[in-house]
């Protein structure tokens, strides 16, 4: 996925140059600085495609707990019956 964070390499290279790097540090810096934020800052199309996979990671936890506790309640209400007669 391409991301929508935009960087200005050349602004941050002039920057760090104005700070006293030489040329080929501040183009390095600028260069990692990049790659940085593609590889590791999350857009908002990722938060989003995040929170929807969630979502349906919740519903069917939702589904696995709903039925479970179904499948309880029947044998308890089954022992519940055994033992009424029993006793």
């Amino acid at each position: 996925m391409a991301h929508a964070i935009a960087f200005d390499t050349l602004a941050y290279t002039k920057k760090m140059k104005a700070a006293g790097f030489t040329n080929e540090q501040a183009e390095a810096l600028a260069q990692s600085q990049a790659e940085l934020i593609e590889e590791r800052l999350a857009t908002k199309q990722d938060l989003v495609a995040l929170r929807r996979d969630l979502q349906v990671d919740l519903k069917e936890l939702e589904y696995r707990i709903v039925t479970r506790i179904g499948g309880l309640m029947v044998v308890g209400f089954s022992i519940m019956g055994v033992l009424v007669k029993i006793l």
